[in-house]
């Protein structure tokens, strides 16, 4: 009887350790996406214009559709 809790305690121990093992839930990673010539050519841009933020991401919207940017 000494023994039997501890001995009970140990193997359930184990057997939770293996379980949660088998059961990953995390999805595998995606690869970046590739960025095109213009993406790259419009964040030089916005490099150049010191831009951050919202203000960049705006930018870099218009440069990549080709409309006019101020």
């Amino acid at each position: 009887m000494k023994y039997l809790i501890p001995a009970l305690c140990l193997g359930f121990a184990i057997s939770l350790g293996a379980a949660s093992a088998e059961t990953s839930t995390t999805p595998p990673k995606k690869p970046p996406a590739a960025r095109s010539a213009k993406s790259i050519e419009c964040s030089k841009l916005a490099d150049e214009k010191k831009l951050h933020g919202k203000e960049r991401k705006v930018f870099r919207a218009k440069c990549k559709k080709g409309e006019p940017t101020t």
